[in-house]
């Protein structure tokens, strides 16, 4: 098993960073002996992988960062980087590799604080291993002050330092940030491939994969959890009944507020199995009384973990609505493909009966404008438009058609 099985349907990005990692390779290798290295042409000191959700973008950028920091013995008979089990690749894979740092957020942005952190730490050299690799794994959520403060390690790289960011697309990223990285695009995987990565890696009988490989549309990781989590393939067909009760203006906003409701459910019991934890163990690291009572001087401390939590409870609501939105978005791909007689295989073939049923009361034009609606709410919540009111001007715009 290779770096590269995780990668799914994207043989040509595989092939870039594959020939990059031996070029990378070689030139540490004729380092260590003291000879002048090639100009690895193949290889660049900053890549931004790009793609829509599903697609693998972290998963490409920590294969390479295990290609990168391979130590097998058979590179030196010709084999290929990545040989996923030497101890560079194995402790990368699982998260433990001294010389690889993966930021991700479970808040709605990263700050410049954080980000002078990533800078400062850009600037070592590798502790054990080959390089310094830094994967950023929600690059697009750079505020505008920590894409500056990041532009210039960008600009004037450590020697043996790899920047490895990613994002949905190019937009995402500053103009200034995009022009100094390598870019690969990734893209949707394969339905077949996705559920062929769920029977040999997770064990899921062939036919509940395929089922949640073609809901998802390809998106490994949801389909993961379609798969595997009986309360996401609830939550899925609550979503999929919506079409149907938005008859009235009742039923419009009744399933507006339902999906608001489900959404802040998903948030709290998150909450409730992280913040618990983060408090009681920064309590204990301030050395809280045995009463529960803290030392004088850690108010601050308390504050700024409780702000933090609070934006990641936002930030979970927002994921939460904007799954349900890609699944009524789905829905509304299949009604439309019904309409027009496409043959394309239906994401959304467990519920035929609502479809054929939506289809055959609304006409192509009117499902357009409701995929625009549901378009038009995602917008919305990305602009902090409040949720309920949000989600309501969906609903009711669903009604109209």
């Amino acid at each position: 098993m290779t770096v590269w099985d995780d990668l799914v349907g994207q043989d040509r990005v595989q092939a870039q960073l594959s020939a990059a990692a031996r070029d990378a390779d070689a030139r540490v290798t004729a380092e260590a002996r003291g000879e002048q290295s090639a100009d690895a042409s193949k290889m660049t000191h900053a890549w931004l992988f790009t793609g829509p959700p599903g697609s693998g973008r972290s998963t490409a950028a920590r294969a390479f960062g295990a290609a990168l920091q391979c130590t097998s013995p058979d590179r030196a008979l010709g084999g290929e980087p990545g040989c996923g089990f030497c101890d560079g690749c194995h402790t990368t894979l699982v998260g433990t590799h001294a010389d690889i740092e993966v930021v991700r957020t479970d808040l709605l942005s990263i700050g410049v604080k954080e980000t002078r952190e990533l800078v400062r730490r850009a600037q070592l050299s590798p502790a054990v291993g080959r390089w310094q690799v830094i994967i950023l794994e929600d690059a697009d959520r750079l505020t505008e002050g920590a894409g500056n403060v990041l532009l210039k390690a960008v600009e004037e790289p450590a020697p043996r330092t790899v920047w490895l960011l990613c994002a949905p697309s190019l937009e995402d990223v500053l103009p200034t940030i995009r022009s100094r990285c390598r870019h690969l695009t990734l893209r949707t995987p394969p339905v077949d491939a996705v559920a062929d990565v769920l029977i040999r890696r997770d064990g899921i009988e062939p036919d509940v994969a395929m089922a949640a490989a073609r809901a998802t549309q390809g998106h490994i990781g949801r389909a993961r959890r379609l798969a595997t989590d009986e309360r996401t393939r609830a939550r899925r067909a609550t979503v999929l009944k919506l079409p149907l009760r938005v008859e009235d203006i009742g039923g419009c906003l009744k399933a507006a507020q339902e999906l608001i409701d489900a959404a802040a459910e998903d948030a709290n019991q998150v909450a409730e199995e992280i913040d618990v934890k983060e408090t009681e163990d920064l309590k204990a690291a301030l050395g809280a009384s045995a009463g529960g009572r803290m030392p004088r001087g850690t108010a601050g401390a308390m504050k700024e973990l409780e702000d933090r939590q609070k934006r990641r409870k936002t930030r979970t609501q927002r994921d939460s609505l904007d799954l349900a939105l890609t699944d009524l978005t789905g829905f509304y791909r299949d009604v439309l493909a019904l309409q027009m007689g496409s043959e394309i295989a239906l994401a959304n073939g467990d519920v035929r009966d609502s479809l054929d049923r939506i289809a055959r009361a609304s006409t192509p034009e009117g499902t357009l404008r409701r995929i625009e609606a549901v378009v038009a709410c995602r917008q919305a919540l990305d602009s902090n438009v409040a949720p309920l009111l949000a989600v309501e001007a969906m609903t009711v715009a669903l009604r109209a058609g």
